[in-house]
This record gives C-alpha cells, structure tokens and sequence, in this order.
C-alpha cells in the first residue's frame, strides 16, 4: 500500500540508497509510510558518481516523496527528523480570488522543493541537497471558508473542538485560515521550503504562528524502531498502522463522501496541539513513579504487564497488592483505543525546545498532530477521557491548538484544494 497511486523515479535520477527510518514519534508517534522512491544501482549499493561525474547523494538526500496522488504527502509518510509547522492568515481584503492565487503558487513550489528541484526565484539555500524526505501538507481552517465565501462548504469536521480543563492555550498561537505542515530529514532542505512558502504568500497572506520542531534522525539508532520523547519514554507504539484493514476508514475521508465534504474524498484533519512538558517536575520522579505514570517500562516501551514493546496491555492484571499492575490514571490505559469505544488517531508529531523560560525552566515539549476521519471519533473522546483523569496531566501543558481540514491529494494538473475553489 502506498500513500501515492504513482510513484516514480525522480527526474534527478538520484542515485543512493534508503536509510533507516527510526519509526514513529511519541504518544504521537508515527505508523510507517511509503510513496517515497529513491534511484538505486543495480547490487542496491550507493553508486560511485551520480548524474555528470558528480558524486552521488546519501541515502538521506536521495529519497523523494510524491507530490501528487490519492492523499497529501506529510500524513502517512514515516517521520522526518526536521519539522516546521506554520499557519496564514488571509490578509484585509483578500478573498476566494487570492486564495486560488496562492493555493497555485504553493502548490507549485511544493511540487518543486519536494522533487529537489529550485523554488522560483530561489534562495540557493538549498543547493547541493537533494529531495530529502521533503514534504509540504496544506490544510484549511474555520476562518477560511468565512473568508472566502465558502460556509456553505464547511465540513461538520471543521466544528469547533470542544474546551478541556487542563487548557491554557494562546489564541495567538492558535488556529488560522490556512495551515502548512514541512518535513524534512535535512534541516536546510525543510528551511528552504518554509522561505519559499513564505515569500509565495506575497500580500495576500500573512504569518499567524509558526513552530519549529525535530525528530530522531534516521539511522541513529543500530536498528529501526520507535522513537523517545523528550521525556524519555518510547512513544508511539500503539498507532495504528497502515496494514490494519480499517486504517484507511479511521484516518482518511472516504472516497464516496457527499454534501459539503464531497470535496475532502481522500483527506484528512489535522489537530495541532502545542504541549509543553513540565521537563523539572517530571525528571524529579523515580523511574518506578515515571513507569507508572505512563504504564510502561522505561528501558523498551514494553507494558508493566510484561512481554515486548508490541505486547498487547493485560488491563485486567493485579499484582500482590491486589491493585491493577497498570495504575487507573495511567496515560497508556486511559489513551488505549479499547477504552474510548475504538477512537483511534495516527499520531505524528515532532519535539520541540524554544529555549529557556525567565524561570530558568525549558521551554520543550510536543508538536503534537494528530489525523483522522473524523475529530469527533478520533481526538475528541481520547482527549476527553485523558482530561478526566491521566496521570501525565500534572506534566504537560497544552498551550495551543488548532484544527484543519486537509483535503486529498492533487492530481497531476492540479493545485490543492482545487476541488473546494473552484467546483
């Protein structure tokens, strides 16, 4: 299964091999995705020379994600460990007429940036670098459809989310009418994309907020496997993933949709969330205390009931005490989908440190994007249920959030969004 109907070869003909993907991110990890190509010679080893002599790219530069096909790249595609997530405003005046400008400019720069080709009038940020795993996602919020005459087609999806306790989010920092998702496995490569993106907007958008995050690099670790968090628990472990026979139904809009959501056939929505994580107060805990606060072993992720890191949780489980070996309020039994009525998400997130607070405390924590079919069955129970009662709660903080309609993938021909603008 790919995330893109037609995969090619790049028109560079990288040349290089696939590294290692660390898979997924944190509680918020990532399932593995694929619609990537890479060139590769014959005995699958990197060749001497690439194209003209030169020498050939690393298998990090090499590898290329589609543009075009059934969803947006960005969503099932394995995690990249550079990140950058921004949302626009339209600017006073601007309407549907400027967005269909803009959403061909993107789209255009996307297509470009995430082959490894020159942006219009590029910055040469990104010379030497080839595709590297770039992606760009593009999504919608509740604003845009009342700026540019478009209510009538606002999914029920886009509906507000609802208040949480343990909120303390920044409006500032929150929401907007368009909203663009980068990733890269080179830090340059990722930049480049963004300056572009920014300079396209030109006048008719401007910058709402922008977030900066990273990831595990691949092939940093001897072998595959799942990521850490900055609070050093593995994370991720249990996404759903991409062979699961429902994955398609629980992440991505179905083809045959109608009314106002015929548009979004193939997509996706995207909850945002920045959450800070309280690094100090949690890292005074024991290992025994942290393990018990998410129900996992610290060493490999696996559940406190035993086994491997993959090991289904034993809910039921008491030890000698009699309590439950995984505590009531743990994050992983509060957040396991058999406890919310099947809710399930694919988490994808990236890490983020904005430095050091007056406090002296760091300004870390999560990225946290989540997708799904539908907010209302995936996010919103789960959050729900953690704001109940999770024992990670005293350790986090959520401090911003947005939610965005990302519509499928374009065809060739096309520019985002077009099925929305212009039908």
């Amino acid at each position: 299964m790919t995330e893109n109907d037609n995969p090619e070869i790049s028109r560079r003909r990288l040349l290089g091999t696939v590294g290692a993907a660390g898979a997924a991110g944190l509680v918020i990890g990532a399932a593995g995705g694929v619609g990537v190509t890479t060139a590769v010679s014959g005995d699958s080893t990197p060749a001497a020379t690439g194209a003209g002599g030169a020498p050939a790219l690393s298998s990090v530069g090499a590898t290329e994600v589609m543009f075009h096909g059934k969803h947006q790249a960005g969503i099932t595609t394995p995690l990249q460990s550079r990140g950058h997530l921004i949302a626009f405003d339209l600017a006073p005046g601007a309407g549907r007429k400027e967005a269909v400008a803009l959403l061909r400019r993107w789209s255009a720069t996307a297509k470009a940036v995430m082959s490894g080709e020159a942006a219009a009038d590029d910055t040469g940020i990104a010379l030497d670098a080839g595709p590297s795993s770039l992606t760009v996602t593009f999504g919608f919020g509740r604003t845009f459809f009342d700026r540019t005459g478009l209510v009538a087609r606002r999914p029920a999806g886009l509906d507000p989310l609802p208040a949480f306790s343990a909120d303390a989010l920044d409006p500032r920092r929150s929401e907007g009418d368009l909203w663009v998702q980068i990733g890269a496995d080179d830090a340059l490569v990722a930049f480049h994309a963004l300056r572009a993106l920014q300079k396209d907007a030109g006048d008719a958008a401007r910058v709402r907020w922008q977030m900066n995050g990273f990831n595990r690099s691949a092939g940093a670790t001897a072998r595959p496997m799942t990521a850490r968090n900055l609070m050093g628990q593995v994370d991720g472990t249990g996404n759903p993933k991409i062979t699961d026979p429902d994955f398609g139904r629980r992440i991505f809009v179905p083809a045959g949709a109608t009314g106002a959501e015929a548009w979004m056939a193939g997509g996706s929505y995207a909850v945002v969330r920045r959450i800070r994580m309280l690094l100090d107060d949690w890292e005074k805990l024991t290992l025994d205390r942290q393990e018990k606060v998410i129900g996992r072993r610290k060493s490999d992720g696996a559940p406190l009931t035993g086994g491997t890191e993959t090991t289904e949780l034993d809910l039921d489980k008491r030890g000698p005490d009699g309590e439950t070996v995984i505590p009531d309020n743990a994050h992983s039994r509060i957040s396991a989908p058999e406890q919310n009525g099947g809710a399930a998400m694919l988490r994808r997130p990236f890490s983020f440190h904005d430095g050091i607070g007056p406090d002296g405390t760091p300004d870390a924590g999560l990225l946290f994007v989540c997708w799904q079919a539908d907010p209302l069955r995936g996010f919103v129970p789960v959050q729900r249920k953690l704001d109940r009662g999770d024992a990670l709660s005293a350790f986090i903080r959520h401090e911003a959030s947005g939610l965005f309609a990302v519509p499928g993938g374009p065809a060739e021909g096309e520019y985002v969004g077009q099925r929305l603008l212009e039908s």
